[in-house]
């Protein structure tokens, strides 16, 4: 566990405090973060579109993390002004600034290279073939860093931040091995899922979302010592909708610019819905997800994913709502006209975002009390359902492309070859002691996290074997080195693995 910084806890809630943001403790972790290697790592690592194949001007994980915090310092300043509504909560909570700058900063340092679909990927080998039970999530990957990986001159391991940052970048505040008992037969928090019981037998609560690895879930209930189970930080919550918000921006932003989200598509889908939203409602789920389903079937299926699982703010009329004001300002407005690389193409594209965020960023509001799938703040209904009709855009058109689906095929090979190859060399009597120092220094940490762990076990966390201690160490190793690469760093890496000398000089310091 990290030691103890002299800052805010949560035990001691710093109710009537100003939270100005300037908190000395405060400010030295968001520099901490900053002036992080992962940090810097973040500008050549997916954030959607890879840069190649796109141009310079789409958002990578840097570019991202820095809006990211732009926007969640906007809503932690006005939420805690003295005209706010929901200046009490944050007084009561804990709003800081810095804290929710930081956070920001830090919640995709854990993001491996090719974005999501190298999550996935890397999730399905740590698992599979490497046989951690954890596997790998790129929240986790992330608080992982800060407790852990990263360096500083103050601590042995980690970078020594207070408990209040460390708690706010904890988007799921538990780990894989969660026990969701409590909430019974109700709704869960975002990040879990029931599985369906066989045969009638009662199903089960998976984590696919998860803040911690076994090795890190001292720490990470060690810095939310005082916070109630299960439930973010306020300043988490407000890290976590900023990141929200951009996302649902900021992707579509980078779908126009590389000319890859044409209008006739996106409005023979939307108008399809305005003008048959009636007969789409009743046709059965089947139906629906036919490839000749009509215009309009995407759009709501997404409706009635939301009253699924979010009943607590779905609301039909909203959802009509969002689809024509996305409609009007999206569809027949921005993509409207090409984007060309003009002055005036530029000043469209920005209106468009910058009018975009401020609203959403105007709708932040307290969440109602007892909604376990909400934070302590959420959008107002209008706003929540508008994001979540500009995330379909970019889910609907965009991702489930052949062409980027035949891609992300490849980029699994190669991080699959990154993987199997390391992890055999490693492993392999005759020449493991030539394998990169890096390398070997990240699989000595999880061998002493793992011994750590038979000492001192957090309650819930299963205790592994001694004898399969030093192939779990050796698993975790590889996973934290293969996901601290760049997009190019892991190309490299495999292709040299294959024998392919190629780019075998662009795998860099990581070696």
């Amino acid at each position: 566990m990290q030691p103890e910084r002299a800052a805010r806890r949560f035990a001691e809630p710093n109710r009537g405090l100003e939270p100005s943001g300037e908190h000395a403790e405060f400010r030295a972790d968001l520099e901490r973060i900053r002036f992080s290697p992962y940090f810097s790592r973040l500008s050549a690592v997916t954030q959607v579109i890879a840069q190649p194949g796109a141009g310079p001007l789409i958002h990578n994980r840097l570019t991202h993390s820095v809006k990211v915090t732009a926007v969640a310092r906007t809503i932690a300043v006005e939420l805690a002004a003295p005209d706010s509504p929901a200046r009490e909560l944050a007084l009561a909570s804990g709003c800081d600034a810095v804290v929710v700058q930081a956070a920001a900063s830090a919640h995709d340092l854990g993001h491996p290279p090719f974005g999501h679909l190298g999550e996935r990927v890397l999730d399905r080998l740590a698992r599979d073939t490497l046989g951690l039970a954890d596997g790998f999530e790129g929240n986790a990957q992330s608080y992982r860093i800060l407790a852990t990986l990263d360096v500083s001159a103050t601590a042995p391991r980690g970078l020594n931040l207070t408990a209040a940052v460390r708690a706010a970048v904890a988007k799921y505040p538990w780990t894989r091995f969660v026990d969701a008992a409590a909430y019974g037969d109700g709704p869960l928090p975002r990040g879990l899922r029931r599985t369906p019981g066989v045969g009638g037998a009662p199903g089960t609560v998976e984590a696919p979302k998860f803040s911690a690895y076994d090795l890190d879930a001292a720490d990470l209930f060690g810095a939310r010592a005082g916070l109630p189970p299960m439930q973010q930080s306020l300043e988490c919550s407000i890290m976590d909708l900023a990141d929200d918000i951009a996302y649902s921006i900021h992707d579509v932003d980078d779908f126009y610019r590389a000319g890859l989200l044409g209008q006739g598509a996106v409005a023979r889908e939307f108008r399809g819905w305005t003008e048959a939203s009636s007969e789409l409602a009743a046709l059965d789920a089947e139906a629906l997800a036919e490839r000749g389903a009509p215009p309009g079937a995407a759009l709501d299926a997404l409706r009635r994913k939301l009253h699924r699982s979010d009943p607590w703010i779905a609301d039909d009329d909203a959802f009509a709502d969002a689809v024509s004001v996305v409609a009007d300002d999206l569809v027949d407005g921005l993509l409207a006209t090409p984007f060309d690389g003009s002055i005036s193409a530029e000043r469209a594209l920005s209106s468009f975002t910058g009018r975009w965020i401020a609203h959403l960023q105007a709708s932040v509001v307290p969440a109602p009390e007892g909604v376990v799938r909400s934070g302590l703040v959420t959008l107002d209904r209008r706003a929540w359902h508008e994001v979540e009709v500009l995330k379909f855009v970019h889910r609907h058109f965009i991702l489930d492309r052949a062409d980027i689906v035949m891609y992300q095929r490849g980029l699994s090979r190669v991080l699959t070859r990154a993987v199997k190859g390391l992890a055999a060399w490693i492993t392999d009597e005759e020449d493991r002691t030539r394998v990169p120092e890096r390398l070997r220094e990240l699989v000595e940490i999880a061998a002493d996290g793992y011994a750590r762990l038979h000492d001192e076990r957090p309650d819930g966390i299963p205790l592994p074997d001694r004898a399969d201690v030093p192939s779990l160490a050796v698993a975790r190793g590889v996973v934290d080195y293969v996901a601290s690469l760049s997009d190019d760093q892991a190309l490299a890496v495999s292709e040299a693995i294959d024998g392919r000398p190629d780019r075998l000089w662009d795998i860099g310091q990581n070696l």
